[in-house]
Order: structure tokens, then C-alpha cells, then sequence
């Protein structure tokens, strides 16, 4: 199922980089066997992404070969594994579940809206895109206007019964009573019935819907070993010295470094067993596919996250599923291309609909939202941020809110604030929280600002484990203004000597 849906990702994203279409391809295998032998993931699939298309595509512009870039490739992989190295993995565990979830439920629309041309017939689309603007110069939703108006109902008809055999297939009673159900993949099912459909009976009964090459899968067919070792393309090290390789090779890593760092965290989410990938060991494994890749001739590769959610919805649970597809991938390309080529993305984009739907599914919004706004408004924001813009700018919008929250709720828990009223004197007791850091430093400020003259403050700090220095500086402030104001100032819990120190310090 894994390569079914691969791949003509991987065809249509290298032709948006303007890359040779086998490179993606490359990018393909590269993903299925080196990374999924080396990766720390069991359910990880990586392969060509579009996230990094955009950059490959102005790389050859800026460059002038696909031969150069490849050696920005190998560079951006030597990168990523430096990166694994010193650790800097640990910066997916930073990554807000809610926001997480927010990406997995807007691939799953993405993947809904993007598959519907397709599913339509009308295939002359910008596959691979993931952003909402496309480069035929219409959006997402207008881009649904246009198949609407222009069905192919030969398609139309595939992915209808596609989707339909697909839903009966996976019914838990028939996979109970038949074993074969729950062992023949369903999106093989679906693809076989399509071809069966396009070539047969369209061709005896319905001519007029018989899907032409451009509504079909499109491999390139090599004529013998010669010719498909032409297909591998090598990196010109001749370029290698011109400072614009650098910079790319930087934009590479970057981009396909967050994008797998996140795709990780969210397989460690649909992962039925819940095991934790070490993300430190999926860079240096996505390091080392990267340089493969450039060396032979693949576009960037990353994790991917619509790969993945289908591995997992298929029932893969070991990375053997992963490496399986990339095998597959290998062996169809170089031995049966011509029959891969008869497979309609009508069939493809019915089993990507599934995808999707269990990606975004009501469930998931309802969970989210019964867990109140904090974590609800950073998930939604993000689904709508990925949708209008793409994966990267959805990831620092998304990002940014759920960030938002956690600074203001920072703000807030610094301490417990206690008023009492006796006899007409004023006590107040501030408990410092166990963690006091410069992000409280505002809200305590502005507690301290508003005490009353001639009154009693407490700053009780035996509860704190730290106290950033900035706090030392506002209460040593306070104690200097305190008797100005007939203020009773008692600090209890917290070193003044210490306090002090840090302040002349800070004073200068």
C-alpha cells in the first residue's frame, strides 16, 4: 500500500523541482531501504517531500544543473548527520502536541482537497504540491472549481468503485471470517480492479471512458540494463567550490531536517505501540540517505508524514514494511514499468481519500476540543495555517501560537498571591513557584508595583528550585523602595546574600 501511494508522490514531486523524473524515484528507494534500515523508527517511511521542491527547483535555476545541486545534496546530508551528532534532534521534543495534531488533521484535508482532480480525471494538476497557491497558477479551491467543470467520468467511475471495494474490503466482520481479507491489501485490490476496468471493460463496452496516458501512472521505460542505468544521474564535484552550494545545501538540511523531526514525532503518535524514536539517530539516518541520494542521482528526502499515517493504517508495525516498500519500488521500476504504467491515479487518489479521512476524522476535532481552548486554538490555527500557506509556514504559525500559550501561561503560574485585610493593615504573601524564570518577571513586577503603602509583604521562595536573576533584580528593587513607601518587607526561603551578589552584579 506503501507503494502504491509513493509512488507517483515520488514522480510528481521531482518533476515540480524540475529535477530528471527518475530522481524521484531514487529519492524513493533511498527512503524505503537505506533510511529504513538505518532509521531508529519502526513505522518511519521517507522519500522525496514537497516541501523541499520549491528550493531543488530554484537550486537548478541558480545553478544551472541538476549534476551541481546533487552535490548541495550530499553536503545538506553531511549537515543533518553533523546535526545528529551534537544532539540537536532533542528540538522535536519542543514540538506542542497540539500542533502535531493540528499538522496530521490538515495533511489529512490537504490530502482530500488534493486527490479530488485527480479522482475527477483531471490530472494535469501540479502533483506533489502540498501548498495552497500552485504553479498553474490557480489555489486549492479553485482548483476543485475547474474539476468540477471538467469531470472525466471514466475516472469518476474508478474512484467510486474503488473507494466503495476499498470500504467493504476493510470491514472487521469479513476480515474475521476471511483471512484472506486481512492479508491481501485493499488499495492492491482497489488498484487491480481498476486496471481490470480501464483496459477490459472500458475497452469492450465503454470507449468513450478509456483512461489516456495522462490519467495513468507515467514511469519512465528503460529499453534494457543500459538504458535504465542512464536513468542514474552524478553529481559534477567540477561545481562544487561556488559559494551558492553552501547556501542551498543550508536550506536543504534545514527544511528536511524539521520536516522529519516532525514527522517522527507524529508517526510516534499513530504508532499503536507508542514507542518513542530517538530523533537524534533520524537525522544522522536521514543524513546518510541524503548523501546516498545525491551520490546517485535522487532529489532531498525526508520523513514524510502521508507515507507514514499509510504505513501505519495499513498495519505496518515494524520497519520491514518500510524497507519492503522501497524493494518493491526497485524491482517494479526496473522490471515491470509498462504494467505500473496501466495503474489509474483515479484508484490512487481513492486510497489517498482513506488516508486523509482517518487523518482528520470528527473524532480527532472533538477530542482536541474537549481539552479546553488552550489546546484547542493552537490545533485549529495550525490546520488552517497548513492549509492556506504550506507544511513549513504551517509549522512557524502553528508554532507561534502554541509558543503564545506557553508564555502566558508562564506569565501566570509564577507564584500564589495571598491578601489579607487585618485591622486595617495590608499583608501580602507572594509564593514563589517551584520554577521562576525571566518569563514571570512581568507579572511579578506589576504585583509588586500595585502593593499598597504602609503594608506587609511576604516573598516566600522555600519552594523554589530556581530563581532566574531577573527576579533577584525586581525583589531587590522593591526591598530598596520598600521603606520609601512604609513597607514591612520579610523574605523567607531565599539566599539575600546571594540576591545581592547577582544584583551588583547586574548593576555593574
Amino acid at each position: 500500500m506503501v507503494f502504491l501511494i509513493a509512488l507517483p508522490l515520488c514522480l510528481g514531486i521531482s518533476l515540480a523541482s524540475g529535477a530528471p523524473l527518475f530522481s524521484g524515484i531514487i529519492a524513493g528507494i533511498v527512503g524505503g531501504i537505506v533510511i529504513g534500515i538505518l532509521s531508529n523508527s519502526k513505522i518511519n517511511v521517507s522519500g522525496p517531500a514537497a516541501s523541499v521542491a520549491l528550493v531543488i527547483f530554484v537550486a537548478i535555476e541558480e545553478l544551472g544543473s541538476f549534476e551541481v545541486v546533487l552535490v548541495a545534496i550530499i553536503l545538506a546530508g553531511i549537515i543533518q548527520v553533523v546535526l545528529g551528532f551534537i544532539k540537536a534532534g532533542t528540538v522535536a521534543y519542543f514540538f506542542p502536541n497540539s500542533m502535531i495534531k493540528g499538522i496530521l488533521a490538515s495533511i489529512g484535508i490537504i490530502l482530500i482537497l488534493k486527490q479530488i482532480p485527480h479522482a475527477l480525471g483531471i490530472d494535469g494538476v501540479f502533483e506533489g504540491s502540498e501548498s495552497f497557491e500552485q504553479p498553474d497558477g490557480r489555489n486549492t479551491f479553485s482548483e476543485l472549481v475547474y474539476a468540477f467543470e471538467n469531470v472525466a467520468w471514466g475516472a469518476a467511475l474508478i474512484t467510486g468503485i474503488s473507494l466503495l471495494l476499498i470500504a467493504l474490503w476493510d470491514r472487521p466482520a469479513l476480515k474475521a471470517k476471511y483471512p484472506f481479507f486481512k492479508f491481501f491489501p485493499s488499495a492492491l485490490a482497489a488498484v487491480l480492479v481498476a486496471i481490470l476496468l480501464n483496459e477490459v471493460v472500458y475497452a469492450q463496452f465503454f470507449p468513450q471512458f478509456i483512461l489516456s496516458a495522462e490519467h495513468l501512472v507515467q514511469l519512465p521505460v528503460a529499453g534494457g540494463l543500459s538504458e535504465f542505468v542512464g536513468f542514474f544521474t552524478f553529481p559534477d564535484f567540477a561545481g562544487a567550490m561556488r559559494p551558492e552550494i553552501v547556501t542551498i545545501a543550508l536550506s536543504i538540511a534545514f527544511i528536511a531536517s524539521l520536516e522529519s523531526l516532525l514527522s517522527t514525532e507524529a508517526g510516534d503518535k499513530l504508532d499503536p505501540y507508542k514507542r518513542r524514536t530517538s530523533t537524534n539517530k533520524e537525522l544522522k539516518a536521514q543524513g546518510i540517505g541524503n548523501i546516498v541520494a545525491g551520490f546517485i542521482g535522487g532529489i532531498p528526502v525526508t520523513a514524510v508524514i502521508v507515507r507514514t499515517s499509510a504505513n501505519v493504517n495499513a498495519g505496518g508495525r515494524t520497519k520491514t514494511a518500510t524497507i519492503v516498500h522501497g524493494t518493491i519500488m526497485l524491482l517494479c521500476v526496473a522490471l515491470i514499468p509498462a504494467l505500473l504504467n496501466k495503474i489509474p491515479l483515479a484508484s490512487l487518489a481513492a486510497v489517498l481519500f482513506v488516508v486523509g479521512y482517518k487523518l482528520t476524522s470528527y473524532s480527532v476535532y472533538k477530542s482536541v476540543f474537549k481539552q479546553g481552548r488552550r489546546q484547542f486554538l493552537p490545533f485549529i490555527i495550525t490546520v488552517v495555517a497548513v492549509m492556506f500557506t504550506d507544511l513549513i509556514t504551517g509549522i512557524f504559525i502553528g508554532g507561534g501560537v502554541a509558543i503564545f500559550f506557553i508564555l502566558r501561561d508562564n506569565y501566570k503560574n509564577a507564584y500564589m498571591h495571598d491578601k489579607v485585610e487585618q485591622e486595617g493593615n495590608s499583608k501580602t504573601t507572594i509564593r514563589l513557584s517551584e520554577e521562576a524564570t525571566f518569563l514571570n518577571k512581568a507579572d511579578i513586577m506589576l504585583t509588586l508595583d500595585h502593593i499598597a503603602e504602609a503594608s506587609t509583604v511576604v516573598i516566600d521562595g522555600t519552594k523554589s528550585r530556581f530563581i532566574h536573576p531577573d527576579i533577584f533584580e525586581i525583589i531587590m528593587d522593591f526591598k530598596q523602595n520598600a521603606e520609601y513607601k512604609d513597607i514591612q518587607l520579610e523574605i523567607i526561603g531565599i539566599d539575600e546574600s546571594k540576591m545581592e551578589r547577582h544584583y551588583k552584579l547586574a548593576r555593574g
